[in-house]
């Protein structure tokens, strides 16, 4: 489980500080320790500044009795290629497993006649043809809406999602014009893009929607194989994280607020932090959300802060269901005709034992959901599961608990690209990263290592430092693969 990285003034010493060569960052989250290990390994005196008692951010574990519990569930796909570089670089690619090739059984609860089941797997054939079987079987589209699908999606593959005029445009709007019926969007392109963006078609923004499908669906016959932790959350994104920092000299502080950015003597940037302590530094990286980076930065950073305020939210809620015997057989189960999303199976991670079942509902874009009592939840949310695996109709609940994230994402909304900043503000030896930065990428665990990534090397170019030349690294061990069940 996660433990705790060491407080100020502990850990491993940080290498002597040049005043040439020192960097801060502020969040210890994906983006945070990820800038801080580009910029130790280039040689700097980096200093970790994180608010909390643990690295991680956003995908973290916590103890509640003997079970460890991730506070969301989080997938991340072949074509991730930063976060899996990410991975490796803490030595935490054998904590994670990824699919030999993607399947994801997907069950209509609501189909004419009964529950109906389906999969949607690829083939060992180029793109697009390496769907194109599992499209033309799939029961839960008309053949006719699968013929209009198949041509949405080569015309989507068509769309260059850098292009500012698909900013504004909403994709439920593209996909209607292309002749996506409801039950389409529902069953197909919602099916992927509610997990992936955190919202429905009609909140997406062409472009990002477009980013996604793209390069998940349309890149490469793997892009879209799934992967997800086999371990605690904790594990791999504090304590794996928390050494790799020790070992490349990083100073971490956790349990310490930064309070601001000031100017130095001599050129340079101080970091104020709460107790009114300063961390003079040439670098200096905000790796927090949109709202804190905006309190934390300097007048004149950018041309127009607020509009950091514009970047809008999106809830997930989490429901963790345990069962007194196993009630489910595939890893994960995605779900049509019910308010079930996706049901996903963490008995192995969390350390159950004796015979139960530990699943968790995974509801993104929940802003329905977000408010609701647990009591609430528990009433509408395990007669569904009843309805969806029917072992679940005589196995005792031996716990319902509720995680909430209300900010678990930013909003990837019609218009959203232009309110996202780069790296670089206008204030030298200060940079930004997050997922909600101009990654190119949505609010993903992807997305928010590249941001790293993209700062620490804007402040290596920028003073003149060697840049890597590859941006990510390509795993040195492969993730190991389980074999799916056939039944759910």
């Amino acid at each position: 489980m996660s433990a705790p990285v060491p407080r100020p003034g502990g850990g491993a010493p940080s290498r002597p500080a040049a005043a040439d060569r020192t960097a801060v960052v502020v969040g210890g989250g994906l983006a945070g320790v990820t800038a801080a290990l580009e910029l130790a390994d280039a040689g700097l005196a980096v200093t970790l500044v994180e608010g909390r008692p643990r690295l991680g951010g956003l995908a973290f574990s916590f103890r509640r009795g003997d079970l460890a519990v991730d506070n969301g569930q989080h997938v991340f796909l072949r074509c991730c290629t930063a976060y899996l570089g990410f991975l490796d670089r803490i030595g935490a690619t054998g904590l994670v497993t990824l699919q030999d090739r993607l399947d994801v059984p997907v069950l209509d609860v609501a189909a004419p006649g009964g529950p109906r089941a389906a999969r949607l797997r690829r083939a060992a054939l180029p793109v697009p043809l390496h769907l194109a079987g599992s499209l033309a079987s799939y029961p839960h589209l008309s053949p006719a809406e699968r013929l209009r699908a198949a041509r949405a999606a080569w015309a989507l593959k068509g769309l260059d999602p850098a292009d500012p005029a698909l900013d504004g445009r909403d994709f439920a709007s593209w996909l209607r014009e292309h002749g996506q019926s409801p039950r389409a969007v529902e069953a197909l392109w919602d099916l992927v893009g509610v997990a992936t963006l955190n919202a429905r078609a009609r909140d997406v923004s062409l472009g990002l929607a477009a980013m996604v499908f793209r390069t998940g669906l349309l890149s490469d016959p793997g892009a879209a194989d799934i992967g997800w932790a086999t371990a605690p959350l904790g594990d791999l994104h504090d304590e794996r994280a928390a050494a790799a920092l020790r070992r490349a000299g990083v100073r971490v502080l956790t349990g310490t607020r930064a309070t601001g950015v000031e100017p130095g003597p001599d050129g340079a940037r101080q970091v104020v932090l709460a107790d009114g302590a300063r961390l003079p530094c040439t670098a200096a990286v905000l790796a927090v959300a949109q709202e804190q980076a905006r309190a934390l930065l300097p007048p004149g950073a950018l041309d127009d802060p607020a509009r950091l305020s514009g970047i809008g939210v999106s809830p997930i809620v989490d429901l963790h269901v345990v069962y007194g015997r196993r009630v489910m057989r595939s890893p994960f189960l995605a779900v049509l005709g019910s308010p079930v999303q996706w049901v996903f199976d963490r008995t192995a991670s969390s350390g159950l034992t004796g015979g139960g079942q530990y699943l968790v509902l995974s509801q993104s874009a929940a802003h329905d959901l977000v408010d609701l009592p647990v009591a609430a939840l528990r009433k509408r949310f395990l007669p569904e599961l009843e309805r969806i695996l029917p072992a679940a109709r005589s196995a005792d609940v031996r716990d319902f608990f509720v995680t909430r994230e209300r900010t678990a994402t930013f909003a990837p909304a019609p218009g959203v690209g232009r309110l996202r900043p780069s790296a670089r503000t206008r204030v030298p030896g200060l940079y930004l990263a997050g997922a909600w930065t101009d990654t190119g990428w949505p609010a993903t665990m992807e997305g928010a290592v590249r941001s790293g990534t993209a700062a620490a090397r804007a402040a290596l170019a920028d003073a003149g430092r060697p840049v890597p030349a590859e941006a990510h690294a390509v795993p040195r061990t492969r993730p190991q693969c389980p074999q799916q069940e056939e039944r759910t």
